[in-house]
């Protein structure tokens, strides 16, 4: 059974950092396309950055370029999301999602078959 488990959300300040991580279990996360997505209330679920399998690629948002790093650790199973200089506008709840289409890296949510119950990130003024 595939199961996603993101972390490391919580509260900040704007133009602090936040660590996110995804933890995978039920098959090898290395193998796969991989994403984060973040949804606010009232707003569409959106694209933040994606990855494809054994690193070759990247994918970030325009919104979050320069700001944001997606990460792996194949030897754990475990998706990063590093988060820095944070604005109001990051505020959110961020998912983890995985898919076997390299749409899901390239941010089209509905190429995820796999998705993570995800984790609130909010960043205040």
């Amino acid at each position: 059974q595939v199961l996603l488990v993101e972390s490391g959300g919580g509260s900040v300040q704007a133009g602090g950092s936040l660590r996110l991580s995804c933890a995978a279990s039920g098959y090898t996360a290395n193998n796969y396309y991989m994403a984060w997505f973040r949804q606010s209330p009232g707003k569409e679920r959106e694209g933040v950055a994606g990855i494809y399998p054994s690193d070759t690629d990247t994918f970030y948002a325009d919104s979050v370029k320069g700001r944001f790093t997606i990460s792996r650790d194949s030897a754990k199973n475990t998706l990063f999301l590093q988060m820095d200089r944070l604005n109001a506008e990051d505020s959110g709840v961020y998912y983890c999602a995985l898919g076997v289409r390299a749409k899901c890296a390239r941010l089209t949510a509905a190429n995820c078959s796999h998705w993570g119950q995800g984790t609130q990130v909010t960043v205040s003024e």
